[in-house]
């Protein structure tokens, strides 16, 4: 038996089902302000790229992969032996991360998830900072999910924005999805906002042309080893 594609993912009626689709053509993100941004949708359905490579180096288990998408990451971490677990909002996302033998839970970061304060990696790649549309109030969620020990690792914006909007995904002919929250932050503006929250910028870097920013847990005073006098 055969399936319209267009049936299947009608089925899924979170905002960014469009940009799931591969091999559908370009599909952008459309700010309320008119602006388009084009989404790289190729590359959520490809092979890790030498900028994710870079991410996955710093990967230490268990990790949690917020808004995994297709599953790419989670899949060549669990193929590394790391333990990674991806969690998004759309079911078609899950499928795609199990399809490709990655683990996957449908559900908000905002809901319950396993094992939390308990991560030692937070995934937040290809813009996820901007969930829900607030920064500050995902990162305080994430922080909540992660370690003592544990680091948010994120891809910043490649400009130095900092940006809270409406969007929709749009294809290229016009046909677009239902408006969501939104956020764009470049690196300064995620220190901000880190810094507000009790989190220390610990690595940062740049691949090409995306940007990365890796934050823990500040560490107090009472924390710091006594190096005794030198």
């Amino acid at each position: 038996m055969t399936v319209d594609e267009d049936e299947l993912y009608g089925a899924d009626e979170n905002p960014y089902a469009l940009a799931l689709r591969p091999a559908r053509g370009p599909v952008y993100l459309r700010l309320a302000d008119g602006r388009r941004i084009r989404m790289p949708v190729h590359r959520w359905h490809a092979r890790p790229t030498v900028a994710d490579k870079t991410v996955l180096d710093r990967c230490i288990g268990p990790v949690l992969d917020v808004g995994c998408g297709p599953g790419r990451l989670c899949s060549e971490l669990l193929s590394r032996g790391v333990f990674a677990l991806g969690v998004d909002i759309a079911p078609r996302a899950v499928a795609l991360t199990c399809a490709l033998g990655g683990l996957a839970l449908c559900r908000s970061v905002f809901d319950r998830l396993p094992a939390e304060k308990g991560w030692q990696t937070l995934l937040l790649i290809d813009g996820n900072i901007g969930i829900g549309g607030d920064p500050r109030s995902l990162l305080h969620r994430c922080r909540g999910l992660i370690a003592p020990t544990g680091r948010l690792v994120i891809e910043a914006d490649p400009s130095d924005v900092d940006e809270l909007c409406t969007a929709r995904f749009e294809e290229l002919d016009g046909h677009s999805g239902p408006p969501f929250p939104w956020a764009r932050l470049g690196r300064r503006a995620l220190r901000k906002v880190a810094e507000d929250l009790g989190l220390s910028v610990t690595d940062q870097w740049t691949s090409g042309h995306r940007r990365f920013v890796t934050l823990t847990h500040r560490r107090s005073f009472s924390d710091c080893p006594d190096l005794g006098a030198r």
